[in-house]
């Protein structure tokens, strides 16, 4: 009995496993054509069961209408299932990264992730290429104003130093021009003084001659 079980969970996975490889190797269009095919079977689903309930319902209902409704109704929920089944169980897969036997879902799965992570690597460098541009940028910029104001800086010390230099000159030679005419005042007052005493000298004489004799 249990090797009986065995068996058949067996056959019913590598069923299973069948379809899944099968739905996964489809395309899109044949996806939807199959989805519309499910669609067709829920509505005559619910056909039969409308026209088994309808014949049901008469005061003279015909039984072999009724259990022909049935068997359709049956019939077509049966394979609404299994069809739902099949998709269920393969969405069910494919949205929880757990694939089935023989598929290649995981290594497309994990080759998408690589690659999203790689893109977004690259963001992240490129990011970072340009944070790293812009900073260099100001910090050269920065450095440039600083060299500037130094060289403002030193050149306006040098025309401090000249005018501070020219002007000691200048006092310098101020000095030297006051000292010279001073001299030249003295000995100016010099030769005056002894003119004034030859000339008082000479009248002094010339006096004395116009004078009677003691």
């Amino acid at each position: 009995m249990a090797k009986t079980q065995a068996s058949f969970a067996l056959q019913d996975r590598s069923y299973r496993n069948k379809l899944n490889v099968q739905l996964e190797n489809m395309n899109p269009l044949d996806k939807i054509h199959a989805l519309d095919e499910i669609e067709k079977d829920i509505i005559l689903c619910m056909q039969s069961a409308g026209q088994a309930l309808q014949e049901l319902g008469k005061e003279k209902s015909s039984q072999k209408s009724a259990e022909t409704q049935s068997q359709q109704f049956l019939k077509s929920l049966s394979s609404v299932e299994s069809k739902l089944s099949e998709q269920i169980n393969y969405l069910t897969q494919v949205s929880t990264g757990q694939p089935h036997e023989g598929s290649g879902y995981a290594s497309a799965k994990v080759l998408q992730m690589a690659w999203h992570r790689i893109q977004h690597a690259r963001s992240r460098v490129r990011e970072l290429e340009e944070t790293k541009a812009k900073h260099s940028h100001a910090a050269r910029q920065q450095q440039k104003r600083q060299q500037e104001h130094a060289a403002a800086q030193q050149q306006q010390q040098q025309q401090a130093a000249a005018a501070a230099a020219q002007q000691q000159q200048q006092q310098a030679a101020g000095g030297g021009v006051c000292g010279s005419g001073a001299a030249a005042d003295g000995a100016g007052a010099g030769s005056g003084n002894t003119a004034s005493g030859s000339n008082a000298a000479s009248i002094a004489a010339e006096l004395g001659g116009g004078l009677p004799p003691n």
